[in-house]
């Protein structure tokens, strides 16, 4: 690798933890008005995403330990985010639905964070913005690429 790609790759990690740092920040103002932390989102939006889990299945996927990810849940069961509810299938497992109140929250959230990212996008031309999705875009297959590969490893 040259010396310049080098010194780019240094440049644009930096870049990028700068940014994951200033989304994490405004992430976690956003959710303070709703009394719910990031991992409890997270977990929200796995769940929103697949239908249903198992809090194995969750616990997995936010990489979190199971005991943890229990806890998680009880609180958002207790807000009315979130029920268990028996497998029809399997009466030992039990899965977690999103309710009605937990779709509302994250549909409310997302749009604050566009809303955000309107804020701070909008001094730029919608070819800068177009441009910028491609990238993205780019990077976030090539990233899945490389942690497909990195699983098999």
């Amino acid at each position: 690798m040259g010396e310049a790609k080098a010194q780019s790759i240094i440049e644009a990690e930096i870049r990028l933890r700068n940014i994951a740092s200033t989304i994490k920040k405004n992430g976690r103002i956003i959710l303070k008005k709703y009394n719910m932390t990031s991992p409890q989102f997270v977990a929200l939006q796995w769940i929103s995403e697949a239908g249903t889990l198992t809090i194995g299945e969750l616990s997995n996927k936010i990489s979190l330990a199971f005991s943890t990810t229990t806890d998680l849940i009880d609180r958002l069961e207790k807000k009315g985010f979130v029920k268990r509810v028996q497998d029809v299938k399997d009466r030992r497992v039990v899965r977690i639905h999103i309710l009605d109140k937990g779709k509302e929250i994250i549909k409310e959230v997302i749009a604050q964070r566009q809303e955000y990212l309107g804020d701070v996008l909008v001094d730029f031309s919608t070819e800068e913005i177009v441009h910028l999705n491609k990238v993205l875009f780019a990077l976030d297959e090539q990233m899945k690429k490389v942690d497909a590969v990195n699983v098999n490893k």
